[in-house]
C-alpha cells in the first residue's frame, strides 16, 4: 500500500472494480449503441428504485439535469429562482442560461446549507422555483423548505450533486422534493468515468417534459414539441455506473464511517469547526470540509506535510463577476461570506484507511494551532 495520501483515491475504485466496469463497458462495445443503448433505460430503473420515485431520467451532466429541470418548468426571463450563494457556479448558471434571476439567501453556519428560515421573506410574485443545495453531502431542512414551496405555489428542485446516497428523514436525497437533480461526475459519491448525471421526480407530466428536453424536444424522431438540449448520458458511462451500483452501499457505508471518525477526531479541537450533520438525516461526505481561522496558513502547512486539500468554495456567487449583475440577495450574506474564507477541504473517498486519516487529523490539528 502507498503512504501518498490521494484526495480522492480513483485509481482504488477502479481497481476494486475493473473486471466489472470492463465487462459492462466492453458489452457497449459489442452491441454498439453508444447513444441511448439499452444501458440507459436500465440505469434509469435501478436508480429510479434505489431513490424511491417513479422516474429518473439520465443526462449528459449534473447542469444538465439542472437546466433541463428548469426548462421544464418554464423558468424563463422575469422569474426568480431562490437558491444559496455558496455552492459551485452550475446552480446560479442554469438560472441565467434560462434568463431568470438568482435570489440568494444565506446558509446556516451549522451545516452550509440554505437557511430555510430565511426563505420565505425571499418570496415574490416573480418567484417561480427553490433551489436548495444539498451541500458537502447532506440535504438541507427539506421539509421546512417544501412547506414554504406549497403555500406559494412554488417548485423545490433539489441539487444534489454532493449527496446521491444520503439519506433525509428516511427518505434517499433526489425524492426529497418535486425534482432532484445530481451528478455523476467522477468525484461524485456515484462517479461515472466523464460528465453524466440524472433527474428524479414522481410527476408523470414533468418526466415527460425532461425527457424530451433531453433529446432536443422531440417527442418522436424529428417531431420537436418543444425547445431542448442535446443532453443525453452517453451509454457507456451507464454501463460504467451499472458496475458501480453493485457495491455503491458498502461505498456510502465507508463515506459515512470515515466521516464520523473524522468528526470524533476533531471534537472540540481548537481552531477548528465542523460541519455538524442533522439527526434526522445522514451525509455522503461528497466532501469533508472543515472551517479555519487562517487557511492560506493552514493549506501551506498540510501541503508542506504532503496532505492535498481543496477549497469549496472560496468565492461567494454574488461576489463572482459572472453574476454580479444577474442576482438579487435577500438580505445579508454575512454567514456565506465568512465560511467562503475559511473552508478546506480534506482527503474523503471510501478507500481512506485509518492510518492514512490519523495521518490527516494530525497534520491537520497541527496546522490549526501553528
Amino acid at each position: 500500500m502507498t503512504d501518498k495520501i490521494e484526495f480522492i483515491d480513483l485509481k482504488a475504485q477502479y481497481r476494486a472494480l475493473k473486471h466489472k466496469v470492463d465487462a459492462r463497458i466492453a458489452t457497449v462495445l459489442d452491441h454498439g449503441r453508444f447513444i441511448m443503448g439499452p444501458e440507459i433505460a436500465e440505469l434509469e430503473q435501478r436508480l429510479a428504485a434505489y431513490v424511491g420515485v417513479e422516474h429518473c431520467i439520465g443526462v449528459a451532466s449534473g447542469t444538465e439535469a439542472l437546466l433541463i429541470a428548469l426548462m421544464a418548468l418554464d423558468v424563463g426571463p422575469g422569474d426568480e429562482v431562490i437558491t444559496t450563494p455558496f455552492t459551485f457556479a452550475a446552480t446560479a448558471e442554469v438560472i441565467a442560461l434560462v434568463g431568470a434571476t438568482s435570489v440568494f439567501v444565506d446558509i446556516d453556519l451549522a451545516d452550509c446549507n440554505i437557511d430555510a428560515s430565511l426563505i420565505e421573506r425571499a418570496i415574490t410574485p416573480a418567484t417561480k422555483a427553490i433551489i436548495p443545495v444539498s451541500l458537502y453531502g447532506q440535504c438541507a431542512d427539506m421539509d421546512a423548505i417544501n412547506a414554504i414551496a406549497a403555500r406559494h405555489g412554488v417548485t423545490v428542485i433539489e441539487d444534489a450533486a454532493q449527496s446521491f446516497g444520503a439519506t433525509y428523514k428516511g427518505h434517499r436525497s433526489c425524492g426529497v422534493s418535486t425534482i432532484g437533480c445530481t451528478s455523476f461526475f467522477p468525484s461524485k459519491p456515484l462517479g461515472c468515468y466523464g460528465d453524466g448525471g440524472a433527474i428524479f421526480t414522481t410527476d408523470a407530466a414533468l418526466a415527460q417534459a425532461m425527457r424530451e428536453i433531453r433529446v432536443h424536444g422531440q417527442s418522436k424522431r424529428y417531431q420537436h414539441d418543444r425547445v431542448g438540449v442535446g443532453g443525453r448520458l452517453d451509454t457507456i458511462q451507464a454501463a460504467i455506473l451499472l458496475a458501480k451500483l453493485e457495491t455503491f452501499e458498502e461505498e456510502v457505508a465507508a463515506r459515512v464511517r470515515i466521516g464520523d471518525r473524522y468528526l470524533a477526531m476533531f471534537e472540540g479541537a481548537p481552531g477548528i469547526d465542523v460541519i455538524q450533520v442533522g439527526r434526522d438525516r445522514s451525509s455522503v461526505w461528497g466532501q469533508f470540509t472543515i472551517l479555519v481561522e487562517d487557511r492560506t496558513k493552514f493549506v501551506a502547512h498540510l501541503t508542506a506535510a504532503g496532505i492535498p486539500t481543496a477549497i469549496h468554495y472560496p468565492i461567494p456567487l454574488h461576489r463572482q463577476p459572472a453574476y454580479v449583475e444577474l442576482c438579487r440577495l435577500a438580505g445579508s450574506q454575512d454567514r456565506a461570506e465568512w465560511a467562503a474564507a475559511r473552508a478546506v477541504s480534506l482527503p474523503m473517498h471510501p478507500f481512506l484507511s485509518a492510518e492514512l486519516q490519523d495521518r490527516i487529523v494530525e497534520a491537520a490539528l497541527k496546522a490549526a494551532q501553528a
